[in-house]
């Protein structure tokens, strides 16, 4: 079992930035960040795996930035630029073993976190 706890949302206007961090109760192997808007599907945002394997959606390469410490099995999201369609409550997720489903797809990932709210505004 993996507990994961996501801190750093808010609300932020339009342009603004914020981080998110994901603290993870073990080591794990790939972890990734996800969110999910009121009626909308939940959407990967951006995951990592050991290798420096990254992958965003396409929606935010160029203002996120995703980034793990080993060390403090911690997760962050540095979320810069951001947009009103940024909206939604964000998760953690993680897998302590491989899943052959890249990092962007739910299917990949065992254990999730309870979500932090990020709310942008014009």
């Amino acid at each position: 079992q993996v507990q994961l706890v996501e801190s750093g949302g808010g609300s932020v206007q339009a342009g603004g930035s914020l981080r998110l961090s994901c603290a993870a109760s073990r080591n794990t192997y790939q972890m990734a960040w996800f969110r999910q808007a009121p009626g909308k599907e939940r959407e990967g945002v951006a995951g990592v795996r050991p290798g420096g394997i990254i992958s965003y959606s396409d929606s935010v390469k160029g203002r996120f930035t995703i980034s793990k410490d080993n060390a403090e099995n911690t997760l962050y999201l540095q979320m810069n630029s951001l947009k009103d369609e940024d909206t939604g409550m964000y998760y953690c997720a993680t897998t302590i073993d491989f899943r052959p489903w890249g990092l962007l797809r739910p299917r990949a990932f065992d254990y999730w976190g309870q979500g932090t709210q990020v709310t942008v505004f014009s």
